[in-house]
């Protein structure tokens, strides 16, 4: 926390950071205002808000209706055996995961662009990793294929938690596969959707590094420059001047956005459905 005060002082370019915190001079909301008047600041904010709302949308409501699913199955060898294979995704790299992507959706020996050009469902072989339309595609097809097994996990333990005497009781009245899940399943699980909700909400300035600069290249970076990787980029790379006062202002300011996004997440949900974290 007392790092922070780098974000209010003129420490950009120091080769000790201990040292620019301790005496670089203060320059007050200056490095916040460089941030906001920045040319690039709005495409960023738009990649950045426009990705993570695409994942809100998409990615969240997955996992728990694959966990719906999953707990649904009779076979409980199949089972095991469905979430393991969903699992394993989430305990790869995502140097190695991504790098099979890349491998698969390659310009010129990619097998994607080879088979739809051999089929002739297209006429011409398409740079899908340098097309910037396609980045965000990419991006919520990946994360979902890596994480979608894994973040079912505390939704299928939550499932296994309902008193299975309501299922019966449900039955003898008559209710069948749909009706449990909509009557009885999901009301039970409300609360864990709900929380993990409101996390996801206060998230939604984080992208996560190390997924979008695996796929990340110039002919992308229209829409594949995130606040993540521009703090990055401007932090560590020596050629954007290792602005470290700069990006740590705007660390700060996703903090403080995160932190309201949770308060007004919590205070939204609790009026709605009487759920919230606290």
């Amino acid at each position: 926390l007392y790092g922070l005060v780098l974000a209010f002082k003129k420490g950009d370019g120091y080769l000790n950071i201990s040292q620019a915190i301790d005496r670089a001079p203060f320059c007050g909301f200056d490095n916040f205002k460089a941030f906001f008047e920045d040319p690039d600041f709005g495409n960023i904010m738009l990649n950045t808000l426009g990705l993570n709302i695409l994942q809100l949308l998409i990615n969240f409501p997955c996992p728990i209706i694959f966990a719906v699913l999953t707990a649904e199955l009779i076979s409980d060898t199949f089972k095991k055996t469905v979430q393991t294979i969903t699992f394993f995704p989430h305990f790869i790299s995502w140097a190695v995961f991504g790098g099979i992507f890349l491998s698969l959706l390659d310009f010129d020996t990619g097998i994607v662009n080879t088979a739809f050009y051999n089929l002739g469902l297209i006429s011409e072989k398409k740079d899908i990793l340098g097309d910037p339309n396609a980045f965000w595609w990419i991006i919520i097809g990946t994360s979902l294929l890596k994480g979608m097994g894994w973040g079912s996990v505390i939704y299928v333990a939550a499932i296994a938690a309902i008193p299975q005497e309501l299922y019966e009781a449900a039955k003898i009245d008559g209710a069948n596969r749909f009706h449990k899940i909509i009557y009885i399943t999901i009301p039970s699980i409300a609360p864990t959707i709900t929380l993990f909700f409101i996390l996801s909400v206060s998230g939604i300035l984080n992208n996560g590094i190390e997924h979008i600069w695996v796929f990340q290249n110039m002919n992308n970076i229209e829409r594949s420059e995130v606040l993540d990787t521009y703090i990055y980029k401007y932090a560590f790379n020596k050629d954007y001047g290792m602005r470290f006062s700069f990006t740590t202002a705007i660390g700060l300011v996703k903090s403080l956005v995160s932190f309201v996004l949770l308060l007004g997440g919590n205070f939204i949900c609790k009026k709605i459905s009487g759920k919230g974290i606290y």
